[in-house]
């Protein structure tokens, strides 16, 4: 189950019926979400249907526009903030937390194509007959989790949900099928890359290192990063390290100097420097004051 405060103020504010502990919460109100000014770094994940009207999200200073039969796909690790809706918004959502939905897809073979289309591309426009079944899977499921006389309740659940898991899986393998771009292998490398910068970025931040544990080149991941994602290794490095910075210093107390030395680095000169390089104020300036250019 989830321990942070995150999932626990949907449940607690919102008071939602349909919900299995912390590993599961069914939303069917999108107006219920709680909008989020400051930057949270996911520690679940979520799975949304945009029904009517619009919503935007930044994730991982990416803007994000969700419209009518379009999922969002939010995996943990991800940062989001400036989330906005329509007054005519509704939509379908699931939280689920990471623990729980490992449980699902574990035996999922090629889950990983589904974490790597949602890390770069989180909003997936869906056909009218997949949208529909997108909302028979929820309602289901919904229905299911709040079925607590049922001895089997969480077991049938992670069955529903893995049938649902595997559909979406298959409308994306569909679509980059259809797209005949060849990038399996750049894909592959993109997705271990990206497994590694989130475990290591707040003390690796060179090319080269990550080139090295995958037993390729740097030029060769220089070039299957770019172009599985449209952006260089560098780039990806610096945007979890500059998210992880903008967390620090808007939620914690920890000073700039701890900052420094918990990201690896030399002194606090070099982390200002860093940061107005890429943010475009001190670090003081956006803790106090600033927000993201």
């Amino acid at each position: 189950m989830i321990k942070d405060a995150q999932i626990q103020v949907y449940k607690d504010k919102l008071n939602y019926q349909e919900f299995i502990g912390n590993d599961i919460i069914m939303n069917d109100d999108m107006k219920k979400m709680i909008p989020l000014d400051e930057p949270r770094r996911m520690t679940f994940i979520v799975v949304a249907l945009c029904t009517k009207g619009q919503a935007r999200y930044t994730v991982d200073t990416q803007e994000q526009v969700v419209t009518p039969n379009k999922v969002i796909i939010i995996t943990d690790r991800h940062v989001l903030e400036k989330c906005s809706f329509s007054d005519d918004l509704e939509g379908l959502c699931m939280m689920i937390s990471v623990k729980f939905f490992y449980e699902v897809v574990r035996s999922v073979s090629e889950v990983s194509s589904l974490f790597l289309f949602a890390k770069n591309h989180p909003v997936v426009s869906l056909s009218q007959t997949d949208a529909d079944l997108f909302r028979q899977y929820f309602y289901i499921i919904k229905r299911k989790v709040a079925d607590t006389g049922n001895h089997f309740r969480r077991d049938v659940v992670k069955t529903m949900l893995l049938a649902m898991v595997y559909d979406l899986g298959n409308i994306i393998y569909q679509g980059r099928q259809n797209d005949n771009s060849g990038y399996l292998r750049a894909d592959a490398i993109f997705t271990s890359f990206i497994n590694l910068v989130e475990d290591n970025f707040k003390q690796e931040r060179r090319v080269s290192w990550y080139a090295n544990q995958l037993c390729i080149t740097p030029k060769y991941l220089s070039e299957s990063v770019k172009l599985a994602s449209k952006r260089t290794p560098t780039e990806w490095i610096d945007n979890y390290v500059v998210l992880e910075l903008r967390i620090l210093l808007r939620n914690s107390a920890k000073n700039i100097k701890e900052i420094a030395s918990e990201l690896n680095f030399p002194n606090q000169s070099f982390l200002g420097k860093f940061f107005k390089e890429h943010v475009g104020m001190s670090p003081s300036a956006y803790r106090h004051h600033g927000s993201f250019r």
